[in-house]
């Protein structure tokens, strides 16, 4: 069930009346005629009470956020006059113990005050109480949208009044302009909101418990993470059903009469066709005939390539590079990016957001930080790295543009000026973020390229090359990539004609290799090219996977595990709609038309549950009274009780290894992952192990009589200085370094 929200979402234990989506709650008429006064109490202190409550006026105004982090910051710039409230994410949604939806009247939501916020409803109810007038400012999206409406209902505001305002960043300049600018709630947004969030419940409340009676209790499924868990299994199944295939380069290593460097060229074409060789059989036939033949230059060819930087990031983009090069899962990123937007206390400054909103799809930015930008990049690297124009990146289609692209507030503040006052991830992020925006608006690179024809008899080879002419962008960022570029460096100076010497000329054997399994930045790619999902939904959408057991990392990739294959099976045959992509981003479109009011929620809904309606009572009856068995992974561990193969389990504290005799033999034991790597205190061994928080970490096999533990990963090399083990620091490019108390050694 997923929630486009980040929050972890609660139920109240007494439930409030159901309110009708997209409809105000009727605001309570004040009965004082009806009152009776208290017989037992002076007149003179009734009247004396009285008095003061009508005459009490509303002073200042209440502006109501989502977090406090914002609060601070938002407070900072109105000054008096205000006060900035927090609701703490949202106030009201629906219950986690039952449908709450009527899909026989309408699909009418039963909203309830979630537990735990008594107090903090009472506070907000107060506080506008005393106001001359409430704004409400949460964030400035769908699920932002849908937290005003709340607020206004639970306050009595008047959702036609122009209360709602909203920033795209949290600085001087945009509180100033969102505050300029208030408009009434856009119930539009609401409406798409809500109608995400009933689609949601119905898959999730409906579909879970056929889970639960077909294959085991405590699973679930949804819109999004149903066809995430597919397309994950679809690629393993690929990967499963791969044949690799042999294949041979032949590489000769070239120089000229003028130079000792040597360069490479690559076999590419006999007689005009491309040249195929399957085997070694075929790679010395041709090594014969090609010896004591000259190489020869046939054509040069000379040219000036450009090199475009990267587009200002999208939420998407941003999960993906901080994936690559910090190894950030999304939620890591997502956090630290909230945390950026929603005010950093600097010195001198206060609290400042430091980026701009980091939910969005679109890749407008505004004239104020293009111009911000160009004019750092001129006093920092001279006009020659300014283009003539100010970049304008095109936006992609289904994208809302709502929001600017993810950008630092303030150009000029380089990721250093704020380095001391940033936790070591915001830096990280803060730092990617900078770089890329400010190389989004600087010159392309140039690069000379050579590229050289070799005729070698009846065979003909190919060489390139380049060299940078002009690094423009490149000066400061390169976007990173899932498959590095293979590096061709420059050529030596050729001559058309030129006889070359030939050093070496060598077979190579290779394989074609299968399609690589999804990881979290792949992954992400994905959902977006085939518009599944939102910005916001990348990050819970994968945990939520993980969480259920469906799918679990092997270092940074995704693979589905045994139940995740068994439910995705299922799924794919009773329900192939709910697993199907083009299904799923067709809802996405029909989502963004009731945004733009081009789409009635009730009838988008209504499109959706009658099919799914009845494929759910055809499952439960052809389902009925059938369990799924999911098959356990058998190890190579030997049950020393009873001589069986052991098995793993997935247990409260996760994983474990169980003899698959139970009840007869109940033997278990914990999973053991070794490294190459011996304790630096007592010798033993140096296991692998997991947090509470799911973060590997490194401690002796003697524990808890040996407490050596470690973030730093274990290598095989061992401390020329003491003999030890040596470990590898945490991080990319991370030193080796001796963790033996005394020694201090450290491979620079």
């Amino acid at each position: 069930m997923e929630n486009e929200a980040a929050e972890v979402i609660a139920e109240e234990t007494a439930a409030a009346s159901p309110v009708q989506a997209a409809e105000p709650a009727p605001q309570k008429q004040k009965k004082t005629a009806a009152k009776k006064p208290a017989a037992k109490k002076p007149a003179a202190k009734t009247a004396k009470k009285t008095t003061s409550k009508k005459t009490a006026k509303p002073s200042g105004k209440l502006v109501i956020v989502e977090s406090p982090a914002k609060a601070k910051t938002i407070q900072k710039y109105l000054g008096k006059g205000y006060q900035v409230m927090a609701s703490m994410g949202h106030i009201r949604d629906l219950p986690k113990s039952r449908l709450a939806v009527d899909v026989e009247n309408g699909f009418k939501p039963e909203y309830i005050d979630i537990r735990g916020k008594g107090q903090l409803r009472n506070e907000l109810k107060k506080a506008a109480k005393k106001s001359s007038f409430v704004y409400l400012a949460t964030d400035p999206d769908r699920e932002g949208e849908a937290i005003s409406w709340h607020l206004s209902n639970m306050l009595g505001l008047d959702n036609e009044q122009e209360n709602r305002v909203t920033f795209n960043e949290i600085t001087k300049s945009g509180i100033k302009n969102g505050m300029a600018a208030p408009r009434h709630i856009d119930i539009n947004l609401v409406n798409a909101q809500q109608t995400r969030r009933i689609l949601d419940r119905l898959v999730g409340y409906k579909l879970s418990p056929f889970l639960w009676k077909t294959v085991k209790p405590g699973l679930s499924a949804g819109r999004v993470q149903s066809v995430v868990v597919k397309l994950i299994v679809d690629r393993e199944r690929e990967i499963q059903a791969f044949e690799q295939e042999e294949y041979w380069s032949i590489d000769a290593k070239l120089s000229t009469a003028r130079s000792k460097k040597q360069f490479p060229a690559k076999l590419s074409s006999y007689q005009g066709k491309k040249v195929e060789i399957p085997n070694e059989e075929q790679a010395k036939k041709i090594l014969a005939e090609l010896e004591g033949q000259d190489f020869v230059i046939a054509e040069i060819k000379k040219g000036v390539k450009k090199k475009v930087p990267a587009p200002p990031f999208i939420t998407s983009t941003l999960q993906q590079e901080a994936s690559r090069r910090l190894g950030f899962q999304a939620k890591r990123t997502m956090k630290a990016a909230q945390e950026l937007y929603e005010g950093i206390d600097l010195p001198k400054m206060g609290a400042v957001g430091l980026i701009t909103y980091m939910r969005t799809d679109s890749l407008r930015i505004s004239d104020e930080a293009a111009q911000g930008a160009r004019e750092y990049i001129t006093g920092k690297y001279g006009q020659q790295y300014l283009p003539e124009k100010t970049r304008v990146y095109k936006k992609k289609t289904n994208t809302q543009d709502a929001h600017e692209a993810i950008r630092p507030t303030m150009p000029s503040m380089t990721p250093e000026q704020v380095k001391e006052s940033l936790t070591l991830d915001q830096y990280k992020l803060y730092k990617l973020v900078w770089e890329r925006f400010i190389a989004s608006q600087m010159a392309d690179a140039l690069l000379d390229t050579v590229s050289a024809t070799i005729n070698c008899g009846d065979y003909v080879f190919k060489s390139s090359g380049y060299s940078v002419r002009f690094d423009g962008f490149t000066v400061l960022y390169e976007e990173s990539r899932d498959v590095p570029e293979e590096k061709t460096p420059a050529l030596p100076e050729l001559l058309e004609g030129e006889t070359l010497k030939l050093n070496a000329l060598e077979p190579n054997q290779h394989f074609t290799q299968p399609p690589a399994r999804y990881t979290e930045a792949s992954i992400i790619k994905a959902l977006e090219e085939n518009g599944i999902g939102r910005p916001s939904t990348y990050a819970p959408t994968i945990t939520t996977v993980i969480q259920r057991g469906y799918v679990e990392r092997e270092g940074k990739s995704l693979v589905p595990t045994h139940l995740g294959e068994v439910t995705n099976q299922l799924m794919e045959e009773q329900f192939s709609s709910i697993v199907n992509v083009d299904f799923t981003a067709e809802m996405e479109t029909n989502l963004d038309r009731v945004e733009e009011g081009k789409a009635d929620w009730v009838q988008t809904l209504g499109n959706f549950y009658g099919e799914f309606e009845q494929n759910l009572k055809e499952a439960e009856k052809k389902m009925e009274g059938m369990k799924l068995e999911v098959p356990d992974e058998v190890t190579d561990v030997i049950c020393e009780n009873c001589g069986r193969n052991m098995v793993v389990k997935m247990g409260r504290y996760g994983k474990f290894l169980a003899c698959p005799g139970y009840p007869e033999c109940k033997n278990t034991k914990k999973i053991v992952q070794e490294t190459p790597g011996t304790c630096p205190v007592c010798g033993g061994k140096i296991h692998a192990k997991k947090s509470k928080k799911g973060k590997t970490y490194f401690g002796c096999e003697h524990n808890p009589q040996c407490q050596f533990m470690t973030w730093d990963k274990p290598v095989a090399d061992l401390c020329p200085k003491c003999g030890s083990t040596l470990f590898q620091k945490a991080g990319r490019g991370g030193k080796l370094h001796c963790l033996k108390e005394g020694c201090g050694y450290e491979k620079e």
